[in-house]
């Protein structure tokens, strides 16, 4: 037994948008971003943000583990889409965590997600530390080229540690190389080079040697090199700065879902676990306003995790999207006519939200303790019509229940920001049905018996109070390994 990284997981969203469609969107205006319209970036779909995407990403690092022993949770973003409520408490709920547990949101550094790692690891607590990003972007800017929206999730606390921590180092400095403002909600960059001499060469290498000599390590024991950098090859330079082979610096996945801003050192840290062996060495850095490293040994137990989507199951989870407009759309980059029937007011009352919090944000259905039937959602009388037993419901989550579909509809009539809009009734295999929305799903595809997997979402958005309503939808069980 030991203190370490239990457990760890990633999401990604399934569209993922073609550079080449932005470049040929916005060639006419800047004819250099032709030089950059190679691979793809992951994109939310309209109903995803950085609190669906820190769900599910935790939801794939505590795949087949006891939840009741995650004693705290921190939610690390840059892109909350609320400034005053407490997005770690959103996803404690979904994740139908203990009421009890200490939740935390940190933010305002794209370092966020490896100080909050380093923070969990000086406790004692089973922590899960999730981060999520979803940065707007002007039109035609390179930072619309360069970000990608995702997630990751570690857990750790005491137990069968995949890898342990070694040591780890902070500096703090106040380079401003890029920042947004309640004024300007789109990133202000400063010049590449002064970025890169001025910020990343004076600042990392220090840190990163003061973690290996805290660690007693050398620089070419260092197996793998995590270190999220948007401009070229700076990743490359901070090792050769430093001693680390070159060999070790790990793929920044650029090409295939873009960087995801503060969640992108832990995605990164996702893709070196599922690819390591016991002994090897990780170095994770996370540069913004200063430096954080933290070293971490792979251990034997990384041979023993449980099958999981992970960061390579959701690479291959993927649709190209070619319309620029959509994700334009998506992202409220342009203003859409929408038609009288988008004007249903959407007000949701909070006392209600609060009465029916189990079965809206955590999913939890019924148990007949009597029959054994399930339902949803939990009612005072069993379903079951050889039953009727009354005040016999425990909760059951219904959220991990793989289901199929008995019946579908795709609708154009009523409004839908992705039309058409896609529902119909799931009839779970250990029984219970609900009549739930539909996501990341073609309507070409949908048929009776399809199997389908429950994931959280945006159900819809007050645009008159800016309140964003969450609950469940089913997707295609592809989406699970």
């Amino acid at each position: 037994m030991a203190f370490g990284i239990l457990a760890f997981g990633a999401y990604l969203p399934r569209l993922r948008l073609s550079r080449k469609a932005i470049a040929d969107a916005n060639g006419w205006f800047n004819p250099a971003l032709k030089s950059q319209g190679k691979g793809e970036r992951a994109m939310c779909n309209w109903d995803e943000d950085v609190v669906t995407m820190a769900v599910e990403a935790g939801r794939d690092a505590l795949a087949e583990r006891d939840r009741s022993t995650v004693a705290a949770i921190r939610f690390a973003s840059t892109t909350f889409p609320f400034l005053d409520r407490l997005h770690a408490g959103i996803a404690a709920e979904a994740l139908a965590l203990n009421t009890e547990i200490a939740a935390q949101d940190v933010a305002a550094s794209q370092r966020a997600a490896t100080s909050a790692l380093a923070s969990a690891f000086t406790g004692k607590e089973e922590t899960l530390i999730v981060a999520a990003e979803q940065r707007r972007a002007r039109s035609a800017s390179p930072v619309e080229m360069t970000t990608g929206d995702g997630a990751a999730a570690i857990l750790v606390g005491e137990g069968e540690a995949v890898a342990k921590l070694l040591a780890s180092a902070s500096r703090t400095a106040d380079f401003v190389d890029h920042y947004r403002s309640l004024d300007n909600p789109f990133d202000y960059q400063w010049e590449e080079r002064w970025i890169r001499d001025a910020g990343y060469s004076e600042i990392v290498p220090p840190t990163i040697l003061q973690c290996l000599e805290k660690a007693k390590r050398k620089a070419s024991e260092v197996t793998h090199f995590c270190m999220p950098a948007v401009l070229p090859r700076v990743a490359a330079s901070m090792a050769k700065a430093t001693g680390i082979p070159e060999a070790a610096v790990r793929d920044n996945f650029h090409a295939v879902c873009g960087e995801t801003g503060a969640a992108h050192p832990l995605l990164m840290l996702v893709g070196a676990l599922e690819e390591s062996k016991p002994a090897d060495l990780i170095l994770l850095v996370g540069f913004g306003q200063g430096a954080d490293a933290l070293l971490l040994e792979v251990t034997d137990a990384i041979k023993r995790q449980p099958k999981r989507l992970g960061l390579k199951g959701h690479l291959k989870r993927r649709k190209e999207e070619t319309n620029y407009n959509k994700f334009l759309a998506f992202n409220d980059a342009i203003n859409l006519e929408r038609g009288m029937r988008a004007e249903a007011d959407k007000l949701t009352p909070l006392s209600a939200l609060w009465r029916n919090r189990e079965t809206v944000t955590s999913f939890m259905g019924g148990r007949c303790t009597k029959c054994g039937t399930l339902q949803f959602p939990r009612t005072n009388i069993c379903v079951n019509p050889n039953c009727n037993a009354m005040h016999t419901q425990e909760p059951h989550p219904f959220a991990d229940e793989i289901g199929k579909i008995n019946s579908y509809t795709a609708d154009r009539l009523t409004y839908s920001p992705d039309p058409p809009a896609c529902y119909g009734m799931i009839q779970f295999d250990a029984g219970g049905r609900v009549m739930i929305d539909f996501t990341d799903v073609d309507a070409g595809d949908l048929a009776v018996g399809l199997p389908m997997r429950m994931m959280f979402r945006i159900k819809d958005i007050d645009q008159q109070r800016g309140f964003r309503r969450y609950f469940w939808k089913a997707a295609p069980a592809g989406a699970k390994a």
